[in-house]
């Protein structure tokens, strides 16, 4: 499992819906990307969780489109006039994250869009794993692409990398935000959801996709823990929640009890 690394030759606007300001870019492979940079909000945790979570929605059968590693070079940027976006930009040098663009894809609405009660189960264990906590009615973080559901937009799950107080801890809690799941109500096969995942997504899977995370991207002040050994936590976090999916798989059936 890797992932390719390419060059970004063209900034081409900023994406503002979000708060940490990704943008379009084109890269020497000729195709577009959104970009997610590690000089924005939470810096690179927030890539990994991009990454982290993309993969393994990805090892799930679920649709995402392609991540690359899109390099920034020391003069990337310099010609751009909005001097937040070249801020960010010249914060950025180095690797970076980019998503395949889906040009002409929508944004998912749950009024309008239908999805099936299997693949809705299995969005939702996916984020409860994960602990992603956008993913809501407000912002649903999913295209609709050629008649398809699409997820994009994980930065904000494995959010107790942030305070980093107690891993293992956190892996066994439950999620206590999936109440607040767009796909919740769909989500009637729960427990099948967690059949399937247990079948595809094995410690190997999961040791496959937390070796992705590059070294630049796990050298962090304040933490005297090598890029190695955070890699490993990160492994250690999901493999014990992995063997533990009952705590949060009951907790978010329980949840969709009081709202069907």
């Amino acid at each position: 499992m890797e992932l390719r690394t390419q060059e970004a030759v063209r900034y081409i606007s900023p994406l503002r819906e979000g708060g940490s300001l990704p943008g379009l870019m084109e890269a020497d492979d000729g195709f577009r990307y959104v970009v997610k940079y590690r000089g924005a909000g939470h810096g690179t945790k927030a890539l990994i969780a991009e990454l982290i979570g993309g993969e393994v929605a990805r090892a799930l059968g679920l649709r995402v489109p392609e991540l690359v590693m899109l390099n920034l070079n020391e003069d990337f940027g310099r010609t751009e006039p909005d001097e937040e976006v070249q801020d960010l930009l010249r914060w950025s040098q180095g690797l970076n994250l980019g998503l395949h663009f889906l040009r002409g894809a929508m944004t998912y609405d749950p009024y309008a869009n239908s999805i099936g009660e299997s693949e809705a189960s299995d969005i939702v264990w996916l984020d409860a794993f994960i602990t992603n906590i956008d993913r809501t009615a407000k912002n649903t973080n999913m295209l609709m692409w050629n008649r398809e559901t699409w997820l994009i937009d994980h930065g904000a799950a494995l959010y107790f990398h942030h305070s980093w107080k107690d891993p293992q801890g956190a892996a066994l809690s439950p999620f206590p935000y999936v109440k607040d799941h767009v796909l919740l109500p769909r989500a009637s096969d729960l427990e099948g959801a967690d059949m399937r995942a247990h079948k595809r997504l094995t410690p190997e899977v999961i040791g496959e996709i937390v070796a992705l995370i590059p070294d630049d991207w796990l050298r962090w002040e304040g933490t005297t823990l090598t890029p190695d050994q955070l890699r490993d936590a990160y492994r250690r976090f999901l493999i014990t929640r992995l063997e533990n999916s009952e705590i949060f798989l009951r907790h978010a059936i329980d949840a969709r009890k009081l709202l069907v």
